[in-house]
């Protein structure tokens, strides 16, 4: 109550800010007439005087106002698009490093290019990110043209670019791309053998459109680059023939638990499923007939636990995936396809093996595991900006999220016009034909009356099957989902001709305005001739259309069901109503929808039957879409707690990230890092030293004989130390010590001498990266494993988060303690010949490159506690070793044994 009356004295936050922002438009709107009389090349020369300014102490707040003016004079002369006042507004919400939120048809591609520009002024770049491919590509040829008439470039990073072309596009002041890119990009770099094989420099200001879609959407899953492991397919295939036979238990309790007779029970709240008792006992005979299970065994003794993981897999597959829902089939590959946009995603793949357990099921190739080498969440990704803006239709009901994950404010930037969309009320009927039904009936009345369709679906399935019913009752259409894509840019230019009915999943045209009529700009680039004739012909039937759409009434928006989260909803709806247009929006809903039979069905069902409902009739109340929004907030909190804890997992990884990522990047810029292997190879020794001569300890407790073995072992250095107790007397720990160190360190020279500093200073630093990136992606493997387990800590009453934390840290000690240890190890044994043996290291490197997989790992195994589903991977991972050579390795202070009495060193180990 109390705030209700602050913010009718005083305002919102939300007004107050927007007034204070209304005084710069006023500073920016006074420089109009003087930039209108500047020529091109005046105005073109204002970027050198900006950038000069800001060079010589100008900050880019105090470049703002003339900048903004000189974008919006330039938007007139290169796109003949003028930036409205709100707009102007956006722009500088998305400056100040916060999100704005603009309806659907405000004009947010030209927003962007406001901050875009300013910030590129600094010289560091400016990441604008998008959804996909084709509006990146779009965007940077469309606002590409104002920035280049400022003397501004335009870069475009999207998959299948080489590293040349990769590189020129971050290079340039603007660079467009996709938020999977940039994370790919990120981790490739950080995979990098040099610093000439990096494409991205400092991550400087991103701009990232439809910020809902990327920062949270997405972000429940990590990006994950992954190599390949042991091969496993057949199994695959072999445990796929068996899921078939189980039987899925189908009656609820009371408490919505799954009871009765059944084999397996499937949570699709969590989208978890789990064998019962007699589960378990049929599976286990039928794996034993199979012959994959041996008489008497259990599928948990440990040498089965593989057997666990792929059971899970081909089970998930079976019960939780659908086709054309989750993903389809195309090419003989399994395509997934986005939940959130309704777009395919091609060369991303499912981790934990349920990929390849769907390949199975569809009876497609199954290509083998894998293992990762690099991931990132997108929240840490994001988070790595020095700063970040956003823009969107629907971020207000995630500004909380917004405001904790990342920092960033909401910001709701007024309409350039009035909205004048009416949002009918929900309908709501028993089953899903007579929803259905209900639709098509309101589909005919609509066409008689020539008014613009856009029916939205949850999935491919519904589409195909709303089309299926449309082409039975002989009503033209159009289908856009997955499946159509490529004519996507065809079919949204039409969406809002007269009569058009389009039927679209959540991929429906996201990023470009349906307009009223049709398209205009696409009519006119299908002109043959560019005479004004042809022109105002064009214009004058398009204006007849345009008419006659708003006189029926303009784009209606039918949904066919309701979406888990409520700006997906107001996303469909935002395609109505752009810029002051008339339009309406209706959700046609039944309580066989996934929505409303997992989280509304029992209080929306008991109303039902209580008003006596009959086939064929709907109830339309605000309780019954109070329910509704209810089951959608229900839904938004368990997806928020998915993130969150996805994110608080790999916060700990993270600060791990950066350790090694710092390193690594100190590593590639250095030329010469002796320094720090002389350092490290005084730790190792030291360290090697001390478990056979504890530091004060008595001569009675020394184990020389181990000391010799290890050293041996270890640097490959016979040194006998017993030897050389006996002859001094004066050896101690200390002078001890000393000498063991001078050996080793003497062996090294003699090998630098004898293959020159240059190349010896190549192969630490080759050596040096290939053992860090070999015990990192081993560690990130363990870190997976523990991910996996840890939730099995709460049985013990320990906090499994707190439990991750100190061991994953234990892990990260022993990982640092590792990397000292292998690389002295490996610049002790190794004989360098030549620097062709170095080249022949790093081009090793280079190819696992082709092998690399780029993948959106489930949400749900990331957060779950079971450990079975990953320690098969474990089983049969072979770790990379040195080379070990035949016999024994001649020191350089032995006998040569050709029997010449001279040294080694001296004789065949002579360098010439």
């Amino acid at each position: 109550m109390l705030n209700k009356v602050f913010n009718k004295v005083f305002g919102s936050r939300n007004d107050r800010q927007l007034k204070k922002l209304n005084g710069l438009v006023d500073k920016i709107n006074g420089f109009e007439p003087a930039f209108e009389a500047l020529s091109d090349e005046a105005l073109r020369q204002k970027t050198d005087e900006f950038r000069e300014r800001f060079t010589a102490g100008s900050t880019l707040d105090d470049l703002l106002p003339e900048a903004f003016a000189v974008v919006r004079e330039a938007g007139k002369r290169a796109l003949g698009m003028r930036h409205f006042d709100v707009q102007l507004i956006g722009g500088m919400v998305l400056h100040h490093g916060k999100i704005a939120e603009m309806r659907t048809g405000e004009g947010k591609t030209l927003v962007a290019t406001l901050p875009a520009y300013l910030n590129a002024l600094s010289g560091k770049g400016v990441h604008v990110i998008t959804v996909n491919d084709y509006l990146a590509k779009r965007d940077s040829e469309w606002m590409g043209k104002l920035y280049g008439f400022l003397g501004m470039t335009t870069g475009v990073t999207v998959s299948g670019l080489d590293h040349a072309e990769k590189q020129a596009a971050y290079g340039a002041d603007i660079t467009y791309g996709t938020n999977n890119e940039y994370g790919f990009d990120y981790l490739r770099d950080n995979m990098a053998f040099s610093t000439a094989d990096k494409v991205q420099r400092g991550l400087n200001y991103a701009i990232v459109d439809e910020v809902d879609s990327i920062l949270i959407d997405e972000a429940r899953t990590p990006l994950i680059i992954s190599g390949p492991a042991e091969d496993s397919s057949e199994r695959y295939k072999e445990i796929n023939k068996l899921i078939p036979q189980l039987t899925k238990q189908e009656q609820s309790g009371e408490n919505g638990e799954p009871e009765g007779p059944g084999d397996f029970s499937v949570d699709e709240k969590a989208k978890q499923v789990f064998f019962t008792e007699d589960g378990h006992q049929k599976i286990e005979e039928m794996l034993e007939v199979a012959g994959l299970l041996h008489e008497g065994e259990s599928l948990y003794d440990s040498s089965n636990i593989s057997l666990m993981h792929h059971l899970n897999a081909a089970l998930k597959a079976h019960a939780l995936f659908q086709k054309d829902v989750d993903y389809i089939v195309k090419n003989s590959e399994v395509v997934i396809v986005d939940e959130f946009t309704g777009r395919t995603m091609p060369g991303r793949r499912w981790s934990d093996g349920l990929h390849q357990a769907v390949e199975a099921k569809e009876g497609v190739a199954v290509q083998t595991e894998s293992q990762t080498l690099a991931s990132i969440t997108f929240q840490n990704y994001f988070r790595v900006y020095e700063k970040l803006a956003g823009m969107t239709g629907t971020a207000d009901t995630e500004a909380f999220e917004f405001q904790q994950i990342y920092g960033l404010e909401v910001l709701v930037i007024p309409t350039h016009r009035p909205m004048q969309r009416i949002d009918h009320g929900d309908l709501v009927y028993l089953t899903i034909n007579e929803k259905y039904n209900a639709i098509i009936e309101d589909l005919k009345d609509c066409n008689q009356r020539n008014q613009p369709v856009l029916v939205g679906t949850a999935s491919i399935e519904s589409s195909e099957l709303l089309s299926q019913a449309l082409t039975k009752a002989g009503i033209t259409h159009e289908v856009l989902n997955a499946k159509q894509h490529e004519r996507e840019a065809e079919i949204v230019a039409n969406a809002g001709s007269p009569g058009a009915l389009t039927i679209a999943t959540n991929m429906a045209g996201r990023g470009t305005d349906i307009v009223l009529g049709g398209s205009f700009e696409a009519e006119l680039a299908t002109l043959k001739s560019s005479d004004e004739v042809a022109i105002n012909r064009v214009k004058s039937e398009w204006q007849k259309r345009h008419d006659q759409v708003l006189a029926s009434g303009g784009l209606y928006i039918i949904s066919a069901e309701r979406h888990e989260s409520r700006r997906i909803d107001n996303q469909l709806r935002g395609r109505s109503g752009r810029q002051g247009d008339v339009g309406s929006s209706r959700f046609y809903l039944s309580l066989e929808d996934s929505l409303m039979r997992i989280f509304a069905s029992d209080r929306v069902s008991s109303m039902m039957q209580k008003l006596g409902m009959e086939d064929g009739e709907a109830i339309e109340h605000p309780w019954v879409s109070k329910a509704i929004e209810n089951a959608q907030r229900k839904v938004e909190g368990h997806n928020f707690d998915i993130r969150k804890q996805v994110l608080e997992f790999d916060d700990v990884a993270n600060d791990q990230r950066k350790v090694i990522y710092d390193q690594r990047n100190e590593l590639m810029e250095a030329d010469d890092i002796s320094e720090t292997i002389n350092e490290i190879r005084n730790d190792v020794v030291n360290e090697v030293i001390d478990s056979y001569i504890p530091p004060q300890s008595l001569e009675e407790q020394w184990d020389v004989a181990g000391l010799e073995e290890a050293l041996q072992n270890e640097f490959s250095q016979p040194m006998p130390v017993a030897e050389w107790l006996k002859q001094d007397d004066e050896l101690h720990e200390e002078t001890l010590r000393q000498r063991v160190l001078d050996e080793i360190i003497q062996a090294y020279a003699d090998k630098e001498l004898q293959v020159g500093a240059e190349v010896i200073r190549h192969f630490e630093k080759a050596a040096m990266l290939q053992v860090l990136d070999g015990l990192w992606k081993e560690h990130l493997a363990a870190m997976d494993y523990l991910r996996q387990s840890i939730g099995l800590r709460g049985y013990a009453q320990k906090n499994p988060k707190q439990e991750f934390k100190r061991e994953s840290f234990e892990m990260f000690t022993q990982l640092l303690d590792k990397i000292k240890l292998e690389v002295i190890k490996i610049l002790s044994r190794v004989q360098i010949r030549a620097e062709e043996d170095v080249e022949a290291i790093e081009a090793a490197r280079r190819n696992q490159a082709p092998a690399m997989q780029f993948q959106h790992a489930d949400a749900e195994a990331m957060v779950s506690g079971a450990e079975d589903q990953r320690l098969a991977q474990a089983e049969g991972a072979e770790s990379e070793e040195p080379f070990v050579r035949d016999g024994r390795k001649v020191g350089r202070n032995e006998p040569c044994p050709c029997g010449s009495g001279k040294k080694y060193k001296q004789c065949h180990g002579k360098v010439s």
